[in-house]
């Protein structure tokens, strides 16, 4: 099914590309206002009517097969959607547990501990110490 699709996505890419050029050669509507002079007939490559007839209509086709390409891509990608969402192989990565970042060993004895820039910062240097109760004055004697 693979080789399908990039079969498809190719001749997708290319239709997409000549229906830009043929829609860029295609002459607007107010240029026919000019045709009544005669100059519309000399930037024609294959006449003064052939070229809209020829160039309107493959327009047209290479829109029907855009559109067609672009409905059976999208059917396809959700079809397999639903069925491969049952099992999803991560290859390596299912095989391993998660595993929790390491903590920095201690400093051996007898060595300086490295500056505190270097380490990373306690989360919460509050909790690991209790702070001690506050102490209320005694109160005055009657």
């Amino acid at each position: 099914m693979s080789m399908l699709m990039l079969i498809l996505n190719v001749v997708y890419v290319v239709v997409a590309i000549a229906i830009i050029g043929l829609v860029l050669m295609q002459r607007g509507s107010g240029a026919q206002a000019g045709s009544g002079f005669g100059a519309g007939a000399s930037g024609t490559v294959f006449g003064s009517r052939g070229a809209s007839n020829f160039l309107s209509k493959s327009t047209k086709w290479l829109a029907v097969a855009f559109f067609a390409i672009s409905l059976f891509m999208a059917w396809s990608a959700s079809r397999t959607a639903h069925t491969g969402s049952q099992q999803q192989d991560l290859g390596l990565m299912s095989e391993q547990p998660a595993a929790a970042a390491p903590e920095p060993a201690p400093p051996p004895p007898g060595e300086l501990a490295p500056p505190a820039s270097s380490q990373p910062a306690a989360s919460a240097p509050a909790a690991a110490t209790p702070a001690p109760p506050p102490q209320q004055a005694p109160a005055p004697a009657e």
